[in-house]
This record gives structure tokens, sequence and C-alpha cells, in this order.
């Protein structure tokens, strides 16, 4: 059997993303500061935030716009250079 691949994206498109690491009382603006680098025109209602059960890690999800496969391998990268980012859905 071969593996089922991964579905196609058709751009551009609304995309949502989350982000996970340590909760720090910046880590929301810190993300949300990256993302807009790549995409403009983050508003309030395109941001939720969510910390862990026992408060040590924050998720932000974000919904985007995005033109391209290229937009968001650098958006990847920056937040995984970041060194403050554990992880990127």
């Amino acid at each position: 059997m071969s593996e089922p691949k991964a579905p196609k994206i058709e751009f551009p498109c609304d995309y949502v993303i989350k982000v996970i690491g340590d909760s720090a009382p910046d880590f929301t603006e810190f993300v949300v500061g990256i993302v807009a680098q790549h995409a403009p025109g983050i508003c309030e209602e395109d941001v939720s935030v969510k910390d862990s059960s026992k408060g040590r890690f924050c998720s932000v999800q974000l919904t985007i716009f995005v033109t391209g496969e290229s937009q968001l391998t650098a958006l990847f990268v920056d937040l995984k250079a970041s060194g403050r980012v554990h992880m990127v859905l």
C-alpha cells in the first residue's frame, strides 16, 4: 500500500497555523511580530492564545492570508530559528 499524500493547498488562501513555545509575557507579541513580516494585515480577531494546563507552554493560533508555498516555508523557518518556538503546526 502506498502512503496517502498530503492534501494539496490551493493558493492564495486563508491558512491557520499554531505556534507553540514556552509561556512568557511577550510570547504572543513575539509570534505575531514574526508572522506579520511574512503575512501583513493580522487583526486581533485572527489571533487566539491558549496556555497549557500547568502554564508552562503557550499556543498562539493565527489565521493568515498566504500566497504560496515559499511564503509558508520562509515563515516556518523564521519561527523555528528564533529559538523560542518548539513547534509550528
